[in-house]
């Protein structure tokens, strides 16, 4: 194998360990607190997955850096960082619903090499290596060819804040549905929604202020299996940065943000 494939490799036995204790965990006895708000909700779960995606990825690459959802870690010299989100979903989790995931990407120099989503309830495994596709447990995956709104299945999510973000998130579900739009689905799991749209389950996806974790992998496999993933100006994301996050299947794009940006704080740009 080379470099890139080791990458992959090793994302995909991390994004698996952390399955192992989701499933080990789920509906089971772990322990429960809050973070930033009563709704923002941390397991044993969460950190035990991250410390054990932590420790699997070290035994291979002891001078990497790692961005993760739960911990901060020593930073190297190292030019390569693996961001992290151990459980991606953790309020369904909570509640039973087993709409979750582990997701464990590569990033070089700002640029995503490899990215890994794992979905243990339904042993789904997505995964996409930077100029090689995107694929689902070993099949290769496109997104869909849907060209107008109104033939669109979107999905998006809420901000954990609770003021403008979320009500001009609602004033844009009411526009799009007001389109007559084949519906918008809000599933808690922002990994997921971003494999969803690559694997053509959904036409797009949008939500303010993902944080690096809930998206580095994900963007790599939608981009690689044909979709596009940008700002609300159609810029590029940060990738160690919280950033408003619209994908697509490409061909929905501009139309999309020509609705998200007709109730938000700026025009979408030419």
């Amino acid at each position: 194998m080379n470099d890139s494939e080791i990458y992959v490799d090793i994302a995909v036995k991390a994004a698996k360990e952390a399955g192992k204790i989701h499933k080990k965990y789920f509906q089971g006895n772990y322990k429960l607190k809050t973070k930033s708000a009563s709704f923002d909700l941390l397991t044993s779960a969460d950190t035990e997955a991250e410390a054990a995606v932590v420790s699997l990825i070290r035994k291979h690459f002891p001078e990497h850096n790692f961005l993760a959802e739960e911990n901060k870690y020593p930073k190297t010299d190292s030019e390569y960082t693996w961001v992290i989100d151990p459980l991606d979903g953790t309020n369904n989790f909570v509640c039973g619903l087993p709409i979750f995931c582990s997701s464990v990407a590569l990033v070089h120099k700002g640029k995503t090499l490899a990215g890994v989503i794992y979905d243990v309830t339904r042993d789904e495994l997505f995964y996409a290596q930077k100029g090689k596709g995107s694929f689902l447990n070993g099949k290769p995956i496109r997104v869909n060819k849907v060209n107008t709104i109104k033939k669109a299945l979107l999905i998006t999510g809420f901000y954990y804040s609770r003021g403008k973000e979320v009500v001009e998130t609602l004033d844009a579900v009411k526009k799009f549905l007001f389109q007559h739009i084949l519906g918008i689905r809000r599933l808690g799991a922002a990994a997921l929604d971003l494999c969803y749209v690559a694997s053509g389950r959904a036409a797009g996806y949008w939500e303010y202020e993902l944080s690096p974790w809930d998206f580095a992998a994900g963007k790599l496999i939608v981009e690689e299996a044909g979709g596009r993933v940008s700002g609300r100006h159609c810029e590029e994301l940060p990738w160690d940065k919280k950033y408003f996050i619209v994908a697509s299947n490409g061909k929905i794009h501009r139309l999309m943000l020509a609705v998200i940006n007709s109730v938000g704080r700026q025009k979408v740009r030419a």
